[in-house]
């Protein structure tokens, strides 16, 4: 009982499928980070003559002011024309950073639509539960980790920033064109050294999301027996389906039998039903079978609806052995069949 207890089993596929429809799916933010900062460097790089045109554009505005006297239609007019020059500079990049976003996750786990995330739950406001969880072990480790990372991503960003920052001085010299320029070399520079330590994380990070998520979803021998059980249904409830499925197959094969040519019996333990009808099959069917107590209820009901039953040994466990119900019986019993129908044609004058 103790082994059948242990979570030592891998997932099953409908346990994955399971925690995928309530939400819970490995995803590592460092990967997501990875995705977002390049595909935002590539939009910067994309559309930095874009948004160079626009600061160029609003320095000119700026610059346009000088000497001119401040009053209250002049600044609505500044406010509205810098909102807007912002606007038209930052939202591409913004909607770019955000279907990065959409695209990291899609990489990590495909697309995924549940309401179970976001479903109200009082349990997730429970004050004491919250308090626990947020000075658990897991919540600790976590923030050792996002501080250790932040710490050595923005250490090294701050190296470069300070090693371009003493080239202030000689900038201030260019014309805003050329200072662009240089801002545009540096930051790609330093976004780029902190996407390759982003990326060393994100590797390492994603290997450890995956294995938690892997191991938190283990079963026990106990669990793949009951979601087995579930999945093929109550052997109870399956034996009461077969019994009322016999019981149906029964009827209509009980049915079938006054249509029959002829019933073929060996005499008290099987008894075959044969039809023949050349426009619908090119060989005889047996429309009904069985043995001991349906044998006799066969019988039974040839002789209360006068279908012939003759009796010959061999041909009935033959029949009754190598052919199902409904189906056209086999060649090597043709001619011993064929004679029977013929007996019985002659007594019908068929």
């Amino acid at each position: 009982m103790a082994d059948d207890a242990e979570k030592t089993e891998e997932p099953t596929s409908k346990k994955i499928e399971d925690a995928r429809k309530e939400g819970n799916v490995p995803k590592s933010q460092d990967t997501s980070g990875v995705i977002t900062l390049f595909v935002a460097i590539l939009a910067f790089l994309l559309l930095f003559p874009y948004m160079r045109s626009h600061v160029v554009s609003l320095s000119k505005y700026y610059f346009s002011l000088v000497g001119v006297p401040i009053d209250r239609e002049l600044m609505v007019e500044i406010a509205i024309v810098s909102i807007k020059e912002l606007l038209l500079i930052i939202m591409p990049l913004s909607i770019s950073v955000a279907i990065a976003g959409i695209i990291a996750a899609l990489a990590q786990f495909g697309f995924l639509f549940t309401t179970k995330s976001i479903t109200p739950d009082l349990k997730k406001i429970d004050p004491i539960k919250g308090i626990a969880n947020l000075f658990s072990m897991k919540k600790i480790i976590e923030g050792v980790k996002v501080t250790f990372k932040s710490f050595i991503t923005l250490g090294v960003g701050f190296v470069f920033f300070f090693i371009f920052i003493k080239e202030l001085p000689t900038v201030a010299m260019f014309g805003l064109g050329d200072q662009m320029e240089w801002l545009k070399d540096k930051v790609l520079i330093i976004a780029f050294v902190m996407l390759f330590i982003i990326f060393i994380f994100a590797i390492v990070d994603i290997v450890i999301v995956r294995k938690q998520y892997f191991d938190g979803l283990k079963m026990s021998k106990q669990e793949i027996k009951d979601e087995m059980k579930n999945m093929d249904g109550d052997p109870l409830v399956k034996a009461k389906i077969r019994q009322i499925q016999m019981q149906a197959s029964r009827k209509r094969m009980m049915a079938a039998i006054p249509s029959a040519d002829v019933v073929i019996t060996n005499p008290t333990h099987y008894a075959v039903a044969i039809k023949y009808d050349e426009e619908k099959s090119h060989a005889p069917i047996v429309v009904a079978k069985g043995m001991d107590n349906i044998a006799l209820q066969i019988k039974k009901i040839a002789r209360e609806n006068g279908v012939h039953v003759v009796q010959n040994p061999p041909l009935a466990r033959s029949l009754y052995a190598q052919v199902d119900l409904d189906k056209p019986i086999p060649n090597e019993l043709f001619a011993a069949v064929a004679e029977v129908l013929a007996y019985v044609y002659k007594m019908n004058k068929k």
